[in-house]
């Protein structure tokens, strides 16, 4: 095995006993995404069996793969446009998300033994999905042959707490649901909390919290909201690689594809054994690897396979070692926080785009 991405699955356990106990509210486990790379499945169990109620989807796949599983808790989907089978996911009690009148007709002319359970999306000002222009002409009709149960919407800015346009989006959120409330619908689930409003805005919790990047044990905004620790989280995710080389070569050694570095000194580098190809970003320079006791630091362009990292003319490392791309940083190693800022983006985005090539292991960190 040249690479491996070892989840801990009771850390997942420790970070949904941690959100629900602070929220107070039932927790709903987000695991779109392949469970923000985690892996579908054993995270969705793993979530359920340490407390959260119910689980979150993007895709309509994955809501269906859960119950494949076994797994019986209740799923909502919320990316499920138009023109979808709509039939598959009521037949499968799986709850949808509508955001608009179209997808209300569609999902009410289902004929199928269960009524669709329906959670309507607004939008208070992120200006992304959820019902907007057409919300004041929902009438009984559109809402007839389907069972209304929850109310929902997103933070553009949930991570900056201190933004007016949290509560703006609050106050338009109650607004709608008054709306709702005023046709009956009294006994519906409302929830607009992520997780950073879970962590850090009490008044936005209603009846559910939406728990996602924060269950995997990463912080929203590490700058904002401060990291893993601060937060009370124990990232779940450690990527593994061996490495595949380490040879000294001389100073002024051009290094990777387009020679875009070149070694400043005598040195040993260290070729790592994997790449782009298995989610490693190609532009990524500031993070590195950890072995031997310390950080070696990535040298040249990232290439589809493989990377290289500068271990230092002293290192102890040796071909076949194991190396920490990144994990929870206690030992000193880099972090999925620091290889957000090394390639211009975000944790999330870091822990999701690990491809199939890497295999999972369930088990705790080396």
């Amino acid at each position: 095995m040249r690479a491996q991405a070892r989840i801990d699955l009771q850390h997942i356990a420790s970070n949904i006993q941690h959100l629900k106990s602070m929220s107070g509210t039932p927790v709903m486990a987000v695991v779109k995404a392949d469970a923000y790379g985690h892996g579908l499945v054993p995270v969705a169990q793993a979530a359920l069996d340490a407390g959260a109620s119910s689980l979150g989807v993007a895709l309509l796949e994955e809501a269906i793969t859960l119950r494949e599983a076994g797994i019986s808790a209740p799923i909502l989907a919320w990316l499920v446009p138009p023109g979808s089978d709509f039939k598959v996911a009521v037949d499968n009690q799986i709850e949808l998300a509508a955001s608009s009148i179209i997808a209300l007709e569609e999902i009410g002319a289902v004929k199928s033994e269960l009524r669709p359970r329906v959670h309507l999306e607004v939008d208070t000002g992120m200006t992304r999905g959820g019902f907007l222009d057409e919300w004041g002409r929902i009438d009984a009709h559109h809402v007839s042959n389907l069972d209304v149960v929850g109310i929902f919407s997103h933070f553009a800015r949930a991570d900056e707490p201190s933004e007016k346009q949290n509560e703006l989006q609050r106050n338009r959120f109650k607004e709608m649901i008054a709306t709702l409330e005023s046709f009956g619908y009294t006994k519906i689930v409302r929830h607009i909390s992520n997780s950073a409003a879970t962590l850090k805005d009490q008044d936005s919790r209603f009846d559910m919290v939406r728990v996602g990047i924060s269950m995997y044990g990463l912080s929203p905004d590490v700058k904002t909201l401060g990291g893993s620790a601060a937060l009370g989280l124990k990232p779940a995710m450690q990527l593994r690689a061996k490495l595949h080389l380490v040879k000294t070569v001389p100073a002024n050694s051009p290094v990777g594809y387009g020679a875009m570095a070149h070694t400043s000194k005598e040195t040993k580098l260290g070729v790592v054994a994997m790449g782009y190809a298995d989610g490693i970003p190609r532009v990524a320079q500031g993070a590195g690897v950890f072995v031997a006791g310390r950080r070696a630091p990535i040298i040249g362009r990232v290439s589809m396979d493989q990377f290289v990292v500068d271990l230092g003319i002293d290192s102890q490392a040796n071909s076949g070692d194991w190396v920490i791309v990144f994990g929870d940083g206690a030992k000193g190693e880099y972090t999925a926080d620091d290889w957000g800022r090394a390639s211009g983006s975000i944790n999330y985005e870091i822990v999701t785009r690990i491809g199939p090539r890497v295999p999972r292991i369930y088990a705790p960190h080396e």
